[in-house]
């Protein structure tokens, strides 16, 4: 007796059904993704007991013929393509013709159709056969019933779970399809009751308003770059708000949303020195590709795609977040979100350092930062290493509002929407630490020679941590030299500032940097450059002059990522006037 047997047409079709209909939520993606490459404006889909009696989509689209219909339940029919040529940049929802018949294989199936107002088909089926074709009355569009998922494959419904579980599922995957699909109403109802009703959204954080609430939608910054052909869109969630509430990640390449953690991580990775380790954030991005650069034949719910050039790509990715997270509006704030715009500096009553920095005096040596005078302004600006990465640098001659220092902890300022509050150390450590990082990532720093040499004696593990990192202390400013044992003498340090105290710096580095064994060497640089610029930056409690505060300004202000020091904490928080004013009783 041969032991190889050709199977049976009904039990091809329910192992097909497998690789497309997991469960009642694959159902309700595959009809709305037929709704929506038909043209569809409006789609309602009805629920009941989570999908298993009923999923019901309805769609205004164009419709079919009785012929097409027919054909349309048949295994590998589809309108999309008719060469393998057609599958590169495909841009339909659907193509490989097998979402229709898979499920009338392990459901009670009806599709009722009609290509204009008037005389329509209904056809129904069960178990993969069709049992009964008649006329039909119904405006141009297509409603698609299933009723009783997987009746004939009870291993199949034994594995469906609760009925919440499953409902929530649906839900999940018709708000993602809203968020790709923008332009179209979808109304979503479960056991009678209308659950989601959503309109045609003009722009991404509209929809998520609409899904979520405004608060939600407003605390998420723009993302918006372009590198070479890929372009990168979409929204992120502030640094501050990460982990505070539900993480959702939401991917679309080319109009199509997919799951890829590659592209994840790339965008996670862009939050490096913003948020505490272990930290996820939420991510809205869409990505536009050549098409001849995608494959998205490559999984039977085309939930994943490949891309000729993942590289690239993830690193685009990585790059349009960083950007987003580079701007003063990604820091928290207290009341309505709104972009940070320097105002211009009022003039001053009195003669004192404003004043003389609003005629173009030169600004006293106020000894905190080394410095550079900008003749246009006169502003303080700190001087960057000379092997820093180049970053989006402010206009050197744009004016420094007015400074407040609170509880020598806070400088505080005003500006059209508000006023801010910007922590000392924390913004003094995300200057030193990009210093740091170009200098290890760019060859070195100068540093200043001491009178007298410090001696330090270690411990056998901080001995070994300065071992590991020996040339990367040297790089940022270090001449250090073995002096016997694990004595070590210091005989020139970096000066980020005169109050910089190089033996604590240095102990209190070694001391962190105990037992590190980072894997990568960026990721070696990185650990060293946020802990030395946590010792070495000012400290609450210490005063600044009026001029440390504008130097610390000026280069806050220039630096890549402004609103976030390197530990995940914001070095600045915004309080508007709406909210001041509220507190007041005045609104």
């Amino acid at each position: 007796m041969p032991s190889i047997a050709v199977l049976p047409a009904a039990v091809a079709d329910q192992i097909a059904a497998g690789e497309v209909v997991e469960r009642p939520a694959s159902v309700v993606k595959e009809l709305v993704e037929n709704a929506l490459d038909a043209g569809a404006t409006a789609i309602d889909i009805a629920i009941e007991t989570g999908g298993r009696q009923l999923i019901r989509v309805a769609d205004d689209g164009s419709g079919m013929l009785r012929t097409d219909a027919l054909l349309a339940l048949s295994r590998h029919a589809t309108s999309k393509i008719r060469t393998a040529a057609d599958l590169v940049g495909v841009a339909s929802f659907g193509f490989r013709g097998e979402a229709l018949p898979a499920i009338c294989s392990v459901a009670h199936f009806e599709l009722v159709t009609a290509p204009d107002d008037g005389g329509g088909t209904r056809i129904r089926g069960e178990g993969g056969a069709v049992a009964d074709v008649e006329d039909a009355a119904r405006r141009r569009g297509t409603t698609v019933h299933v009723r009783r998922l997987f009746f004939n494959t009870p291993a199949r419904e034994k594995f469906l779970r609760g009925v919440r579980s499953e409902w929530r599922a649906i839900s999940e995957t018709v708000t993602t399809m809203a968020l790709v699909r923008r332009d179209v109403r979808f109304v979503l109802a479960h056991d009678g009751k209308e659950a989601l009703s959503l309109p045609p959204a003009s722009s991404l954080r509209a929809r998520l308003a609409a899904i979520w609430g405004a608060a939600y939608a407003d605390s998420l910054v723009d993302v918006e770059d372009v590198i070479g052909p890929i372009r990168v869109t979409g929204l992120a969630e502030r640094p501050a708000d990460v982990g505070t509430r539900t993480r959702r990640v939401h991917i679309v390449v080319n109009g199509r949303s997919v799951r890829d953690t590659g592209l994840v991580r790339a965008a996670e990775s862009a939050y490096r020195s913003t948020i505490a380790p272990g930290a996820r954030p939420s991510l809205f991005l869409e990505l536009t590709v050549p098409a001849d650069q995608l494959d998205v034949n490559v999984h039977p719910a085309k939930s994943e795609v490949r891309f000729h050039d993942r590289w690239h790509t993830e690193r685009a990715v990585e790059r349009a977040v960083r950007r987003a997270l580079g701007v003063l509006e990604s820091g928290p704030a207290i009341g309505a979100y709104r972009v940070w715009r320097p105002v211009e500096e009022p003039r001053s009553s009195e003669v004192g350092l404003d004043a003389l920095h609003a005629a173009g005096a030169t600004l006293p040596d106020d000894g905190l930062f080394t410095r550079d005078i900008v003749p246009e302004s006169g502003v303080t600006v700190l001087a960057a290493p000379p092997a820093a990465p180049a970053a989006p640098v402010a206009d050197a001659t744009a004016p420094v509002p007015p400074l407040l220092q609170l509880r020598r902890t806070y400088m505080l300022f005003e500006h059209d929407d508000g006023v801010v509050l910007i922590d000392q150390h924390s913004a003094h450590e995300r200057v030193l630490y990009e210093a740091f990082m170009g200098a290890l990532e760019g060859g070195g720093t100068p540093s200043q020679r001491l009178l007298f040499p410090l001696t330090l004696h270690l411990g056998p593990a901080e001995s070994d941590a300065f071992e590991e990192h020996r040339g990367l202390f040297e790089r940022i400013g270090f001449e250090i030299e073995g002096f016997g044992g694990h004595t070590l003498l210091i005989r020139a340090v970096p000066n980020p500032h005169p109050r910089f105290d190089a033996e604590r710096c240095l102990r209190e580095t070694l001391d962190a940097l105990t037992g590190d064994r980072m894997p990568g060497v960026h990721a070696r640089h990185e650990r060293l450059a946020a802990t030395v610029a946590c010792k070495a930056a000012i400290k609450a409690g210490e005063e600044l002059s009026p001029g440390e505060m504008r130097a610390l300004f000026v280069a806050l202000r220039d630096s890549s990522l402004p609103a976030h020091d390197v530990h995940g904490r914001a070095t600045l928080v915004q309080l508007s006037w709406d909210e001041l004013e509220r507190r007041f009783g005045r609104r």
